[in-house]
């Protein structure tokens, strides 16, 4: 009985992550979208007012109402906060001069950097086949990167950076697992989001900056404007997608092993590809399918190992382990 309740655990954590990686993606779609009009700051200020709002309203209608909140542990709410935030601007900085796909396959180191910090923050055992599968989804994304003399510049440097400090803020999250609900994590990285962006805007947002050539340096510096109606769904696709999907992900982290569920981030990946045809008219190639394939793959077989490793292990069987 335990190991069944354990597997549905598992499959529910997995889920979880699969589809809080699919709610960020529109994240990053609403993103790239208003990064030609708008400051950085500005649309992270919005998006989080907006994922503040939807926070606050699940709480009070939840058991626990806003108790949730309180905290004994704000010095490591601070460490992930920090580590979110640098995650977070970094990536929308490189976003807006990357097309998406490549951003996100810059991105997706962070799965093989969450597995080796968790080996080495952690402690926790990573077996081969394990290993096997997020290096395989690494060689999806490298497949559909292509990676070339065009690519290797500020931008996808910004975009590395953004990954470790992800990846670092998955630790933070397996460290506080114990004391600090999905909900609470989020709080406090939306306040985050809200006092840094408000400063920015107060220091920079009259635009005296503004005028860069760079689209990075053109996303952080642009003057604040009031959007128009048209504008405001994508405000609200950003706010609720970051609200929703990092609700998702962060309780994936706080139930699962950290090496476990970083391969099922790459689900992230073929809808990039997927938003890049929709939104921008950006059509995958052959590589671009060989590289989902291996993406996509790479998740379904980990699944598929930890599901025979459990039923393995409700009968003894010694062959079950070294996922």
């Amino acid at each position: 009985m335990m190991t069944e309740i354990s597997s549905r655990a598992t499959l529910t954590g997995i889920l979880l992550a699969i589809g809080g990686s699919a709610m960020l993606s529109v994240n990053d779609v609403a993103i790239k979208f208003l990064s030609g009009d708008y400051a950085l700051h500005q649309v992270i200020l919005i998006r989080a007012g907006v994922g503040m709002i939807f926070l606050l309203g699940l709480m009070h209608f939840s058991g626990t109402g806003f108790r949730q909140i309180l905290t004994r542990r704000g010095r490591d709410h601070l460490i992930r906060v920090g580590f979110v935030m640098v995650s977070n601007v970094c990536y929308f900085l490189g976003l807006a001069a990357l097309p998406l796909a490549d951003a996100v396959a810059i991105a997706f180191v962070s799965p093989l950097l969450v597995t080796l910090l968790s080996v080495v923050v952690l402690g926790e055992a990573v077996g081969p086949r394990r290993w096997a599968a997020v290096a395989v989804g690494m060689l999806g994304v490298v497949v559909m990167l292509r990676p070339g003399t065009g690519v290797i510049q500020p931008a996808a440097i910004l975009v590395l950076i953004s990954a470790f400090c992800y990846a670092s803020s998955h630790m933070m999250t397996r460290r506080m697992k114990d004391t600090e609900s999905a909900m609470t994590l989020s709080f406090y990285v939306q306040c985050g989001f809200i006092l840094v962006s408000t400063s920015m805007g107060l220091v920079v947002g009259d635009g005296h900056l503004a005028g860069s050539s760079d689209a990075s340096l053109a996303f952080l510096f642009r003057t604040w404007v009031w959007p128009p109606m048209a504008d405001w769904p994508w405000f609200l696709a950003t706010g609720l997608s970051v609200a929703i999907g990092g609700l998702m992900v962060s309780q994936a982290y706080r139930t699962l092993e950290a090496a476990l569920v970083a391969p099922f981030e790459y689900a992230a990946m073929p809808l990039a590809i997927f938003w890049g045809v929709l939104i921008f008219g950006t059509w995958p190639d052959l590589m671009a399918a060989l590289g989902i394939a291996l993406i996509c793959g790479a998740g379904l077989y980990t699944l598929w190992r930890e599901t025979v490793r459990r039923k393995k292990d409700v009968t003894g069987d010694p062959r079950g382990g070294g996922l």
